[in-house]
């Protein structure tokens, strides 16, 4: 009996320093099966590949916009020789008035087709310059490390100033109605906001605009003193993508991070 009981305990022992040894065979296993993080190499050519993919993309819209525009500008010729031909029977009392003026609303509205393509075309640009612009900014940036509030930096391809308080974008008004009283014409906003391209990149641009005007230029002085004399926080950049027409802007808002 006591051979038995001693005999149960050494199996169980036996047993228990099996499992023992599996366990910790098995552990190193599944720690080393872990993803491992991604290293701040693979994180630049993710975006690097980001960046060529939507560049890609934007030139193939351009090109299917450039040939919408040839059929809208086809369709203006068009309007505009039926318009012709409305004067000239009106001019004879062979058609009314009425039937005149819906030749000319016909041709207003081919050339508003062929200006909205257009800007699509030219917004299309101006976008995805800016937007690169910014990155490559904010990857300098990131290099001067943080930025206390109130704080002006500035670069040969950028100026930054982190503002005073807590900005929002319902308060451009203000910025709008200052530029357009200094300077007899719209501010010129390229991005209100969140814009397709921001959101292709997942850059959180919602409390941002981004406006067409180069820092160094008369009228982009004229807003950098006015932010940073109100506290409104704005990335001032110079810089420009080789190959593209449109790049230099300010970014008024808080830097527009990935999410």
């Amino acid at each position: 009996m006591r051979l038995q009981w001693r005999h149960q305990i050494s199996v169980r022992v036996v047993i228990l320093v099996v499992l023992t040894m599996i366990a910790t065979a098995v552990y190193p296993q599944k720690k080393s099966a872990r993803p491992a993080k991604p290293t701040p190499t693979q994180e630049a050519s993710e975006l690097s590949k980001l960046r060529d993919e939507y560049v890609k993309a934007t030139n193939d819209y351009k090109a299917s916009l450039q040939k919408l525009l040839a059929l809208y500008q086809e369709g203006v010729k068009k309007a505009e020789a039926r318009r012709d031909k409305s004067q000239s029977l009106f001019a004879q009392g062979l058609i009314s008035k009425r039937e005149l003026d819906d030749a000319e609303r016909t041709v207003t509205d081919a050339n508003l087709k062929v200006s909205g393509v257009q800007q699509q075309i030219g917004s299309a640009d101006t976008q995805i310059a800016q937007t690169l612009v910014e990155v490559e900014g904010e990857k300098q940036l990131a290099k001067l490390g943080p930025i206390r509030r109130g704080s002006l930096v500035r670069t040969t391809s950028f100026i930054r100033y982190s503002g005073i308080g807590h900005w929002l974008l319902s308060q451009a008004g203000a910025i709008e109605v200052f530029f357009q009283q200094t300077f007899k014409r719209p501010l010129p906003i390229a991005v209100f906001g969140q814009g397709a391209i921001h959101n292709q990149w997942r850059l959180d641009h919602h409390n941002a605009m981004d406006v067409s005007l180069n820092p160094d230029g008369a009228e982009g002085q004229a807003l950098i003193n006015f932010l940073q004399s109100n506290g409104i926080p704005f990335s001032a950049f110079r810089m420009a993508i080789p190959g593209v027409a449109t790049g230099p802007h300010i970014h008024i808002g808080m830097p527009s991070h990935r999410y």
